[in-house]
């Protein structure tokens, strides 16, 4: 098993898709010893999601499994085989955090109300994470990203435009709920150190994309002002965002007035011009921002003036596709790849963790040695011998 800050602790993962998959993969890759359970015949639902697919044919494996599920072990239960439904009591009896992400009540009509399991295990953590909350008007509605994402406004904000909602292109709401739950999950881990017992921790979809709306969710309660999407440019900002050049585009980020200064002073422009002099004339006047900025830029090429911005101390970027991010020299360096040996694919590169870790001489002791995403049923036998269970 994998070393690292939760190498004593065992989680049991009933979650399937992403949110709570993505939860215990966090936990996994701090060294948790996270067993999967995983239904009959097809196991997690993202095993079918695709394509694409990768391996040869009767073994192909979901790339969209693949980026949720390192550092995990498999097992097939069914849940309403009673042989099977006892091996997972005795799994949860051993347990430090049991992870869902069933809908409300599907827990109790499998015997395993939260009741239920306090008293097998008084010190388990119990993560549930649903779609809109697991009680309120909508506690009981199923909950999946894209419907989270415009439920929770996210895709009003983001967009070409007002009259153009957009999903964000990776599956936010479920990566957020993921990410809550985990950090709720060592939380509560950390109070059962005080009192002995285990806490439930409960979050959704919908809670974890209003967790971020950040700014725009103020500008409303506060300001009484509902942001809408509006591109590329920040709506508080200016300048701030993407503009074009000769051959491209660039983004650029002024966030106070001395490097809006220094960026007119490098590329000829007056910074008292009426409707430019602060960032609230830039930003109610955007028209004329951009048209400025982009008229500055108009005889450059993205290549040469990145490394003019970067001289001048200007925090500026190109937008990068995947194949190249993946290239990328920081990107290798701050160990966001990894190579596991998957038992079909042989060895594999999988995006990586994003915590490192370092002790008090500066040595970096960073969890090491992933596992591969399991294959299904993967690792039945072992567990079943490690609970003293001879293999149905």
């Amino acid at each position: 098993m994998m070393t690292g800050p939760l190498q004593d602790l065992l989680v049991i993962d009933l979650s399937r898709a992403l949110a709570g998959p993505h939860a215990t993969q966090m936990l996994g890759d701090l060294g948790a010893r996270v067993i999967k359970v995983e239904a009959p015949g097809r196991g997690d639902d993202t095993r079918g999601w695709g394509p694409p697919f990768v391996g040869d044919p009767g073994r192909r494996e979901s790339t969209y499994f693949l980026s949720a599920n390192r550092n995990k072990q498999s097992i097939v239960l069914d849940l309403k085989d009673a042989g099977d439904c006892d091996l997972l009591r005795d799994l949860i009896d051993r347990a430090d955090v049991l992870v869902e992400n069933f809908r409300t009540g599907v827990l109790d009509r499998l015997g395993l109300g939260i009741d239920t399991l306090q008293r097998r295990n008084p010190r388990l953590v119990v993560l549930s994470i649903t779609g809109f909350g697991h009680d309120g008007p909508e506690g009981g509605r199923a909950g999946y990203d894209q419907i989270a994402q415009g439920e929770a406004g996210l895709m009003s904000l983001t967009g070409s435009g007002p009259v153009d909602p957009q999903r964000v292109g990776v599956p936010i709401a479920d990566l957020l709920s993921g990410m809550n739950g985990a950090y709720g999950v060592l939380a509560a881990l950390h109070e059962r150190e005080r009192t002995g017992r285990g806490t439930v921790v409960r979050t959704s979809l919908l809670a974890s994309v209003i967790g971020v709306h950040a700014f725009q969710g103020t500008r409303w309660t506060v300001a009484g002002e509902v942001g809408r999407a509006q591109g590329n440019q920040h709506p508080s900002i200016a300048p701030y965002g993407l503009f074009r050049c000769r051959d491209g585009a660039v983004q650029i980020a002024l966030g106070s007035e001395g490097l809006w200064r220094r960026f007119c002073a490098a590329f000829g422009i007056d910074p008292s011009t009426p409707g430019l002099a602060s960032n609230s004339e830039r930003v109610l006047g955007r028209e004329l921002t951009i048209k400025t900025v982009e008229s500055a830029f108009a005889d450059w090429d993205a290549e040469p003036l990145a490394d003019r911005l970067a001289e001048i101390g200007v925090p500026a970027g190109k937008v990068r596709s995947l194949d190249e991010v993946y290239a990328w020299d920081q990107v290798a360096s701050q160990g966001l790849v990894v190579e596991v040996d998957h038992p079909s694919l042989g060895t594999v590169r999988l995006p990586g963790p994003p915590l490192r870790f370092f002790d008090a001489d500066g040595a970096e002791v960073t969890p090491t040695g992933h596992r591969a995403p399991p294959t299904l049923d993967q690792h039945a036998r072992s567990i079943r011998d490690w609970l003293g269970r001879a293999a149905s």
